[in-house]
C-alpha cells in the first residue's frame, strides 16, 4: 500500500506528534469524507507499506523524529511559494522553511525532497515578474537539495472563490500559462532542478517541462529499488497522473490560513477541526463513536 499524508491537511507541520504515535500503534483510522459511519482502518505495519509520501508546507517538525521512519520508504514534498500573509496566513517564515528542506534533504537525498512550486496565481500583487523575481532567489538556495520542481495553476473551485474574495484572482488563460512556464523553464536551465506540472491540460513540453505526478511510480520504484504495480487514482481528477493510494488526512483540519487551500470549507471549520484533535486518538480528529462500520485496510479484522 501507498499511504499518503496527506492531500487534505498538513499532518507533518500541524500533527507530527500523533502521526508518530500511529505509526507505533501500527494503524491510523479515516473517516469517509461524506459518511462519518464509514471509516477506513489502515494499516501502518513497515511489511505492510510500500511508501509513504508527505505533503507539507513546513517539514521542521519532522526534523528531529526521522528515526522513527527508518523501517519505511518514503519521500517528502514542500509547497513553497512567493506569498505573504495577505494569502498564506500562518506559516513561519519562508526563509527558516528553506532551511528546514535544506537540512532534510542532506538527510534523505535531494531525489526524496520535491519542490511544489503550486499554486501559481495572477493579481496586482503577485504578478508574474514578482513570481519570476522570487523563484529566481530561491531557486539558488534549493538548486543543491532537490531535483525537481512541480507546478501548477490555481484552479478556481467554489471554495477557493469563497475564501479568496478580494484578492482579485482569475483563472489563468493560457497565454499567461505558457508565459509563466517559459519564463520559470528558462530560470531553472542549468540548474539541475527538472520542472513538471501536477494535473494540468496544458502541453509545456516546447519548454522542456512535462507531466509529473505526486504519487509518482516511478519515483516509488526508484527509491524502494522494487516494482511497483502502478495503478492510476480511481478518485483524483482525470488529468491526475498520481498511482492508488490511501489518504489519512481529514478536511477541515488545516489551519495555516492558504486562502486558495481546497480542502478547507472556510477558516472556522479548520480551526473547529484543529480544536476537536485528541493525540491518542486513533483519528485525525474527533474519536470513534461506537456506531461506525470499519473495513479493514492490509490488517486483520477487529475483534
Amino acid at each position: 500500500m501507498i499511504i499518503s499524508v496527506s492531500r487534505r491537511t498538513d499532518i507533518p507541520a500541524l500533527y507530527w506528534d500523533w502521526f508518530c504515535g500511529r505509526l507505533k500503534a501500527g494503524y491510523v483510522d479515516v473517516v469517509n469524507p461524506f459518511n462519518r459511519k464509514q471509516v477506513s482502518c489502515i494499516s501502518l505495519q513497515p511489511e505492510r507499506v510500500d511508501c509513504l509520501v508527505f505533503w507539507t508546507k513546513d517539514p521542521t517538525p519532522m526534523l528531529d523524529k526521522l528515526a522513527l521512519l527508518g523501517h519505511y520508504p518514503y519521500y517528502v514534498q514542500v509547497s513553497l511559494t512567493p506569498y505573504d500573509t495577505d494569502i498564506e496566513e500562518n506559516l513561519r517564515p519562508k526563509e527558516e522553511i528553506i532551511k528546514a528542506m535544506q537540512a532534510l534533504s542532506l538527510q534523505l537525498g535531494r531525489e526524496r525532497v520535491v519542490w511544489r512550486y503550486d499554486p501559481i496565481l495572477l493579481n496586482a500583487v503577485y504578478t508574474k515578474e514578482k513570481h519570476f523575481a522570487w523563484f529566481t532567489q530561491v531557486l539558488a538556495q534549493l538548486a543543491p537539495y532537490v531535483e525537481r520542481c512541480v507546478i501548477s495553476f490555481i484552479d478556481l473551485y467554489a471554495k477557493t472563490k469563497k475564501n479568496t474574495q478580494g484578492l482579485n484572482l482569475h483563472e489563468l488563460s493560457e497565454a499567461e500559462m505558457r508565459e509563466i512556464a517559459a519564463g520559470l523553464a528558462g530560470l531553472a536551465k542549468g540548474s539541475g532542478v527538472v520542472l513538471q506540472t501536477c494535473s494540468e491540460a496544458i502541453d509545456l513540453a516546447a519548454y522542456g517541462i512535462g507531466h509529473g505526478a505526486c504519487l509518482d511510480g516511478a519515483l516509488i520504484e526508484r527509491i524502494t529499488g522494487k516494482p511497483l504495480k502502478k495503478t492510476k487514482a480511481k478518485s483524483q481528477r482525470p488529468l491526475c497522473n498520481c498511482v492508488e493510494s490511501f489518504d489519512i488526512g481529514q478536511y477541515d483540519t488545516c489551519i495555516h490560513g492558504c486562502h486558495y487551500c481546497y480542502a478547507n470549507a472556510s477558516p472556522q471549520r479548520a480551526q473547529q477541526g484543529f480544536a476537536a484533535h485528541v493525540d491518542s486518538s486513533s483519528l485525525l480528529t474527533g474519536k470513534l463513536l461506537g456506531d461506525e462500520r470499519i473495513t479493514e485496510h492490509g490488517r486483520e479484522k477487529r475483534k
